[in-house]
């Protein structure tokens, strides 16, 4: 599985190009990430790929997974998954239902579900958490809950926007090692916009920079 765009673009509603045409190839387990100065249209790239581009911008070019065009799919039907600064539980549900909601539909019956957000649970170090209500964990098992869910949906290809912004200095290094861990242990193909060049190191794929 990989990640590519081909002469990818998005223009504002006056028809201004927010950057040049961008190509990449990202293999699978591969982390890419981007950089530049806030407003030159990171998220916005993100958004693109991901199939959630705002009204009023145009995207020119194509985003293919394993060689297959994705740019004029619906957001549900590109297996892209995505991850933010903020880890957003859902908070009238239990840890382990907000694991559940990102299960894909063809795994059926309520006992291999429960198993594979126990198991998911358990990679995440958050065993026995199953029916704990979210507000009570601590900002790395919210970051961990919230990764868990995204790649229990089995996203063919990941996107991380910000995701160790919002964490103190101790924690970021933990999470930020337990997100690309397993990315690469899951051989997903992974890009991420970000202003820390700690997280580029650590990512240690190629830097693009924006503007």
């Amino acid at each position: 599985m990989s990640l590519d765009l081909h002469a990818l673009c998005i223009h504002s509603a006056t028809g201004t190009a927010l950057f040049a045409p961008l190509t990449l190839h990202i293999p699978a387990g591969a982390v890419v990430t981007v950089m530049g100065p806030s407003g030159v249209g990171k998220s916005t790239l993100l958004d693109a790929i991901g199939g959630h581009l705002a009204h009023g911008f145009r995207l020119s070019g194509q985003v293919l997974l394993s060689g297959h065009d994705v740019s004029r799919l619906p957001a549900e039907a590109r297996r892209i998954g995505l991850v933010f600064q903020e880890a957003l539980l859902f908070p009238h549900l239990s840890v382990g239902d907000n694991l559940a909601f990102g299960l894909p539909a063809a795994l059926r019956g309520r006992k291999l579900r429960r198993a594979a957000v126990e198991a998911a649970l358990d990679q995440a170090g958050l065993a026995g958490m199953h029916d704990r209500d979210p507000a009570t964990l601590s900002g790395g098992q919210r970051a961990r809950a919230a990764l868990m869910r995204t790649l229990l949906a089995e996203p063919a290809a990941l996107l991380l926007d910000e995701p160790f912004a919002n964490l103190d200095a101790g924690l970021k290094a933990e999470i930020r090692r337990f997100t690309l861990d397993h990315v690469k242990a899951r051989a997903i193909p992974a890009l991420m916009v970000t202003h820390d060049p700690d997280d580029a190191a650590a990512a240690g794929g190629a830097v693009v920079a924006l503007g």
